[in-house]
């Protein structure tokens, strides 16, 4: 039987930079209420967990101490930092955005602690992968992901794979692990020619003595299920096979989905799921099963957002929902009361989730092929691979 504990506290739903702006917390609540309509947490093996905030000295395994007082300050007096990224467009000040982050961190953190001691752990609210040590970027204040990593290494794990598959560059979990070769980092990501935060390149391998830590899949905009999933397959199982991790640590970004309003892939939720249980089957090869889930962007928060991340809550479960299946009733009824907009009434897209093999041939006039061959030349020299 599969143990799953999945870290929820609606109290996260206080991460809100307000009326307007696209990161809206409703996008939690009406996952977690989609969980509990297909009664995921109350499967057997399964246990919703709700851990403290991170404390300081835990914060400050990733980020600097006066740049948690900043948050502190602007979250008190409302002034802007923008030296601090707070204050901004991207990242308004708002009284409770130091407890909230905080609190998505804690959860994030006993996650990884959790996985180390041999359970599947789920924080469908963390993954705010683009915050750096001294500075909010990008939506994102305390950078979770890479606190989990973090804590893993503290627990004694001598290699944590880390997959992101966000719209966006996982910057912040490259940036602070560039020069950690105990950590492998994975990004898929739209170009950085045409998404935030511009970066992620191929090129981008790792710090001195850490090369080929890192790897950057920077896709086309318009990529869609095929070429996403044919893009996945022919980089991240390879690579995990090669770096052979203790842990595995996902981002499930929403955000690639083709209704996203804030970027410029084509992708199906169908194809979201898809991935989601290849990732779970590669932490089952690779890292003995150890598995970490996040959330992360995802901005159609009624229509895309509860359920991919109620897929990935349910696969993560050992108890995967058939995309043909109808969301429940009184879930739609909660999205319209809560938002105004009709739900899905599926959990599909009703799209195929197909793709073809890079190995089964190499098409040089494409881009997407393009793409993934650059990251191969950068990346699997470094891990012994053949391009």
């Amino acid at each position: 039987m599969t143990s799953l504990q999945l870290f929820w506290d609606e109290a996260e739903t206080r991460y809100d930079f307000g009326r307007g702006h696209p990161m809206d917390p409703v996008r939690l609540s009406l996952t977690m209420a989609l969980v509990r309509a297909f009664g995921l947490d109350r499967l057997p093996g399964v246990t919703v967990t709700a851990a403290p905030a991170a404390g300081d000295s835990t914060l400050a395994l990733v980020h600097e101490p006066g740049y948690v007082a900043a948050v502190r300050k602007a979250a008190e007096t409302g002034e802007p930092d923008p030296g601090r990224g707070l204050g901004t467009e991207d990242n308004p000040a708002f009284p409770a955005m130091h407890e909230a982050s905080a609190l998505i961190a804690g959860q994030s953190v006993a996650a990884a602690q959790a996985v180390w001691h041999g359970s599947r752990a789920v924080n469908f609210a963390g993954g705010l992968h683009h915050a750096m040590p001294g500075a909010a970027s990008g939506f994102c204040v305390y950078n979770d992901a890479a606190l989990a990593v973090a804590r893993l290494l503290e627990l004694g794990a001598e290699r944590v794979a880390y997959v992101d598959v966000d719209v966006h560059h996982g910057d912040g979990v490259e940036a602070v692990f560039r020069d950690d070769p105990r950590v492998l980092t994975i990004s898929l990501h739209e170009h950085p020619r045409t998404l935030f935060p511009q970066t992620g390149w191929p090129t981008d391998v790792g710090g001195p003595g850490a090369e080929g830590s890192a790897a950057n899949v920077a896709l086309p905009a318009g990529t869609g299920d095929a070429g996403w999933l044919r893009a996945f397959h022919a980089v991240v199982p390879q690579l995990l096979a090669a770096f052979r991790p203790q842990v595995l640590v996902s981002q499930h970004g929403a955000d690639t989905h083709i209704e996203d309003p804030l970027a410029h892939l084509a992708v199906s939720l169908d194809a979201q799921r898809a991935v989601a249980a290849s990732i779970a089957e590669l932490a089952e090869r690779h890292a003995g099963g150890r598995w970490l889930a996040l959330g992360g962007g995802g901005y159609a928060v009624a229509d895309v957002v509860p359920r991919t991340w109620t897929h990935l809550v349910a696969i993560a479960a050992g108890r995967p929902i058939a995309p043909e299946t109808a969301t429940p009733e009184d879930w739609r009824a909660e999205v319209f009361r809560r938002t105004g907009q009709r739900a899905p009434e599926r959990m599909t897209d009703g799209m195929s989730g197909s793709w073809k093999d890079f190995e089964d041939g190499y098409d040089p006039a494409d881009r997407l092929d393009q793409a993934v061959l650059a990251t191969r030349r950068a990346v699997f020299p470094h891990h012994g691979l053949l391009v």
